[in-house]
């Protein structure tokens, strides 16, 4: 799976995994934070993100401090999730 795609879809699924309702996937910058300043999002987003992810492609996030790393960005989730697809 080519990265560009990947943080393309992963936007998409964001959108719409968390309703967000006024965000396009083409306004989300990839290299944002996802949490605090950037998009915004609180712990509840996070553990919906994780089931979703988990789900789709297969990867486990095994406690928080893998979390902050992965949620760091939707690049460092892409990076992330290249790194562990099953």
């Amino acid at each position: 799976m080519e990265k560009e795609n990947l943080v393309e879809e992963l936007k998409a699924l964001i959108v719409k995994n968390l309703k967000l309702e006024d965000v396009l996937p083409g306004d989300i910058d990839p290299a944002a934070p996802l949490f605090g300043s950037g998009l915004g999002l609180d712990s509840i987003d996070a553990l919906e993100l994780v089931v979703g992810l988990e789900k789709t492609y297969g990867i486990r996030i095994p406690d928080e401090d893998v979390g902050k790393e992965a949620f760091a960005s939707v690049n460092a989730l892409t990076d992330y999730i290249l790194r562990n697809k099953k």
